[in-house]
């Protein structure tokens, strides 16, 4: 997967903001007053939260995040404007004294929350942002987020939207209120699966998903809805396009707070780097997997999203051996992120040095390298009743935990042709002294736009060559 750019980018956050605190200390009692455990604080530790969290989120890639937010006049709001300064954040303050910035006191022990203590004003008595205020912050931005907890700093959405849309910069919504009505005419909307049925109601199977979901992008007038979805993952709902599943990355969730502040930081910076709906959705995903291991509210780098493309695959973060249905399945999401998918095939009965030079430079030439192996019956018809020396599973296994393979695939045909044409590979690869022509399935693949690519053998390394070195011996 492609990690975008972001150092050019630049993001108007607009939102509800919150203190997140938290107070961390060990517990060895109960408490002789009520059946609580005793928590004795040693630690205390401020982090930005709501839309707050959104825009350390932009700044952490390394973008440039602008925060326009409501916020008393109290050491809440300092504390988080001293967090968020070192965050590198642009904070432009709406301050009132009549209202106090929102804090979520959280108390920690041994890993696990004991208590959260929230301390907020009802949404009606919070004053609502402007489109003036938007305005006036919009200069030089190249998107703007709302994020909406529905603590009042979103009251009227609609102005905020026109407002960036007159200047023809995408807007991306957090929701959090029911009535979705309000953010008519924003770019796209985020909204986790609860928030989304509570909408258009209990959605029992994928296509009921997907047809609702294509008909409120249309009643709202949004070009996409991204249906965060937790352990499976989310769904991207474009207007006049197929719809888009993209696999949750498969690791243990630490801690969700704050994952959807990721997302949508990471898929508005995404797509103002450059990248399409799709794309955006998909870097956006890696990043929601990365924070949920983290203990509290966190951010992604843009190193830790590089860190984790370089390790991640669909369906359960390792190399894998496959079936061809399977296989079709991982590819089709592969080609959802835009990756090039490359193919190769062979017995590889005893891996050798020249096996691994050539499927790493396979590698090279896209984003995930499939290789198709004969099964040992048709190893048999092709070397003889001899062959091969390693049984199919084992074969198979060698290679998938090669760090250059990313799939491997049985077939039980003389030739891979079938199969080939089954997957339609990007660039199809093949080791040796051919031509194009005498590939099986460079046809299909030609057809199809795709590459046909002859790489070079290794001198000095031949499988042939090692089995009748063993037989003398």
């Amino acid at each position: 997967m492609r990690i975008p750019e972001f150092d050019n980018v630049a993001l108007l956050v607009a939102g509800d903001v919150m203190l997140d605190r938290y107070w961390y200390g060990e517990t060895a009692r109960i408490s002789p007053e009520a059946p609580v455990p005793v928590v004795r604080v040693g630690e205390a530790s401020d982090r930005p939260g709501g839309a707050a969290n959104v825009a350390r989120g932009v700044s952490a890639l390394g973008g440039r995040a602008r925060l326009v937010a409501p916020v008393g006049e109290d050491e809440a709001a300092g504390a988080l404007g001293r967090a968020l300064m070192g965050d590198g954040v642009e904070c432009h303050w709406q301050r009132h004294s009549a209202m106090r910035t929102i804090t979520k006191l959280r108390v920690v022990s041994q890993h696990q929350q004991m208590i959260r203590l929230d301390f907020e004003d009802a949404a009606e008595r919070v004053p609502a942002l402007s489109s003036a205020a938007i305005e006036s912050a919009l200069d030089g931005m190249d998107a703007l987020i709302l994020s909406d907890y529905a603590k009042g700093a979103l009251g009227d959405p609609g102005p905020l939207i026109a407002a960036a849309r007159s200047r023809g910069l995408p807007v991306l919504v957090d929701p959090k209120r029911v009535d979705l009505q309000a953010y008519r005419g924003a770019t796209v909307i985020t909204p986790n699966r609860s928030e989304f049925e509570r909408v258009v109601g209990t959605c029992a199977d994928e296509a009921t998903l997907h047809a609702r979901g294509a008909a409120l992008a249309e009643q709202l007038e949004v070009d996409a809805l991204l249906v965060t979805r937790g352990e499976e993952g989310m769904t991207l709902l474009r207007r006049g396009a197929e719809p888009v599943h993209i696999p949750a990355q498969a690791q243990e969730v630490f801690d969700v707070t704050g994952a959807g502040d990721t997302v949508i930081a990471v898929f508005a910076a995404a797509l103002a780097a450059g990248d399409d709906l799709t794309q955006a959705a998909a870097v956006a995903n890696l990043a929601a997997g990365v924070v949920v291991g983290k203990l509290g509210t966190a951010t992604a780098s843009a190193a830790e999203l590089r860190s984790a493309a370089r390790r991640w695959q669909p369906g359960g973060g390792r190399h894998d051996v496959l079936g061809e249905a399977e296989l079709l399945e991982r590819v089709a999401a592969a080609r959802a992120r835009q990756e090039v998918v490359v193919m190769t095939n062979g017995c590889f009965d005893i891996l050798h040095p020249g096996h691994v030079a050539c499927l790493e430079q396979a590698r090279a030439l896209g984003d995930r390298l499939v290789v198709a192996v004969n099964d040992d019956t048709s190893v048999r018809r092709l070397k003889g009743e001899a062959r091969p020396v390693n049984p199919l599973a084992h074969r198979m296994a060698v290679l998938a935990g090669l760090a250059s393979v990313d799939w491997v695939v049985p077939f039980a045909e003389d030739t891979p042709t079938r199969v080939i044409e089954t997957v339609s590979p990007d660039v199809l690869v093949k080791g040796g002294d051919y031509g194009v022509e005498d590939v099986a399935g460079h046809e299909h693949v030609l057809a199809r736009g795709g590459e046909v690519r002859i790489l070079p053998l290794v001198d000095g390394y031949s499988t042939t060559g090692i089995v009748e070195r063993l037989a003398r011996n």
